[in-house]
């Protein structure tokens, strides 16, 4: 019998390649329904390009200091995807502002996963922002990507409290742990279609599980 047909994804990192890793892991099962045709970085010599090897996972450098401006690098980036079938793209530690005609191209195709329970939070320093507001949970977010800085529609997301004796690096480290759990989820509900773009919005399965788009940990 035919093997079921994989969504090919690529994964876009800057740094360490953390959540990379937990996709990739994801995809390591026959029956998971994606597979990594890509591991790309704007930046050579990070960390996770050695860890995407270590998954023998395809690389592509595509140093942003090579280009004039953003859009040529971006242009670039697409031409490189293009070339390899990608159909969905995963954001995961990827450290550049993508501008509109980049974000338009992959329209309903370029998912991210932020550290905090969007619409709280955006942008960076999260988990600062979170201890010194008070608030009692925090968490992450997988999102669709659009023109609105961490403002596209969300897929999935895992909480987790906030204890009294926290720091920063202890809830960071206690979201992170939540964020490797998330983030294949939620490619498995996009790839089996239970989560669909629709316009601007995340289109749900009729019968799909509050379990399936909402993790808790440690409650």
């Amino acid at each position: 019998m035919k093997a079921p047909r994989k969504l090919k994804i690529a994964v876009l990192i800057s740094g360490r390649g953390s959540n990379m890793g937990a996709l990739a892991r994801a995809c390591m099962n026959p029956q998971f329904p994606a597979e990594i045709v890509m591991v790309l970085s704007n930046r050579p010599h990070v960390a996770g390009l050695d860890l995407a090897r270590e998954h023998n996972l395809p690389i592509r450098v595509v140093d942003h200091k090579d280009y004039e401006t953003r859009g040529d690098h971006e242009a670039a980036i697409t031409e490189v995807l293009e070339s390899a079938g990608v159909e969905l793209i995963c954001m995961a530690g990827y450290m550049r502002i993508l501008e509109d005609g980049f974000i338009s191209r992959w329209r309903g195709q370029l998912i991210n996963i932020h550290p905090s329970l969007l619409p709280s939070f955006r942008g960076v320093n999260t988990h600062e922002r979170a201890l010194e507001r008070g608030v009692r949970i925090h968490g992450c977010t997988v999102h669709f990507v659009n023109a609105e800085l961490d403002g596209g529609p969300i897929v999935a997301q895992a909480a987790v409290p906030v204890m009294p004796h926290d720091n920063a690096d202890m809830l960071s480290a206690r979201v992170l742990e939540m964020e490797h759990k998330l983030y294949p989820k939620a490619l498995e509900l996009i790839a089996t279609k239970r989560v669909r773009w629709s316009g601007d919005d995340a289109q749900l399965a009729v019968d799909i599980a509050a379990g399936e788009i909402l993790f808790w940990s440690g409650f």
